[in-house]
């Protein structure tokens, strides 16, 4: 009974060593006798007991691991506080296991010397600019000798840049006085847009006016030709009326009744006024002769 207990213990024992489960995601080195003789791939897998060892045990997820913060001084000799956090994924299990004692430990400090000689080559202003080159540039840097330790570096990002007090205040002092600078700027550029905006209403309020008077003064001269046109024309179609009654039968005798009549009128208005001498012809007849000449210039703008 004893040693069916013992033989089954063995058994046991036997099936444990020779039997392993790697889960997802998971990548074990195997080691035969000391010496490198695999990589269990996640499922199950089976060993030969007391000759194969699980010597290193490798997850392959991507693992983020933060940079101890440190001081970096940028190519203007300032100070600046940088931390970030690091991205990496192991890829090959057997280098992870041989190529560095510690790797994670390895990367770490590369971060920190590379993003130190990275911000060395920056100005101070250019480091918050410049974010993303800095980040690249620490990746790449960090990639090329994490190959050997068989690490994949996905990326990486700064999370702090905290330059000293004194810089901060100095900082602060130039960012008021550039905002103070923009509105100087703006107020100025508002106040030149206005007087251009009144300066062009008085132009285009000018020339209007302008247009309207001359509008006008046109309008009232075609309305003065216009009334000279209708009184000339109405004065001729007169004289034309007139020549034409003269050219009737009886038309002389008309007319020179007509002018004495007038010539009756004109001395009774004179003798009306009051304050008016009158002097009368001492011959008659020389309204009668006024008359008969009269007669005459007609007689002779009707034979032209």
């Amino acid at each position: 009974m004893e040693i069916a207990i013992v033989i089954f213990v063995i058994a046991v024992i036997f099936i444990t060593r020779s039997i392993k489960v790697v889960p997802q995601q998971h990548a074990w080195v195997i080691e035969r006798l000391g010496k490198y003789h695999g990589t269990l791939t996640p499922g199950l897998n089976f060993l030969v007991p007391f000759v194969d060892r699980v010597a290193y045990k490798h997850v392959l997820k991507e693992i983020p691991l933060d940079i101890a913060s440190q001081i970096c001084i940028t190519r203007d000799n300032t100070q600046l506080q940088v931390d970030g956090i690091l991205y990496f994924q192991v890829t090959d299990a057997m280098r992870a296991s041989y190529g560095s004692s510690n790797y994670i430990l390895a990367i770490s400090q590369l971060a920190q010397t590379s993003l130190r000689s990275v911000i060395g080559k920056l100005e101070l202003d250019k480091t918050f600019e410049e974010r993303n080159i800095i980040n690249a540039q620490v990746v790449q840097a960090i990639d090329e000798a994490a190959l050997n330790w068989g690490v994949k570096v996905l990326r990486y990002e700064i999370k702090d840049l905290t330059p000293p007090k004194e810089i901060l205040h100095a900082m602060q002092q130039q960012i008021t006085a550039e905002r103070e600078k923009r509105a100087l700027i703006a107020a100025s550029e508002g106040r030149r847009q206005e007087q251009i905006n009144i300066a062009t209403g008085e132009r285009e309020a000018f020339i209007a006016r302008s247009e309207g008077e001359k509008q006008a003064a046109i309008n009232n001269a075609q309305g003065e030709a216009g009334a000279i046109t209708a009184v000339a024309e109405a004065t001729a179609r007169a004289i034309e009326v007139v020549a034409n009654a003269i050219r009737q039968p009886g038309g002389e005798q008309a007319v020179q009744l007509k002018v004495a009549e007038r010539a009756v009128d004109a001395y009774s208005k004179v003798a009306a006024e009051s304050s008016t001498t009158l002097i009368v012809p001492s011959n008659m007849t020389e309204v009668s002769a006024l008359i008969t000449s009269a007669m005459k210039m007609i007689q002779t703008q009707k034979a032209q």
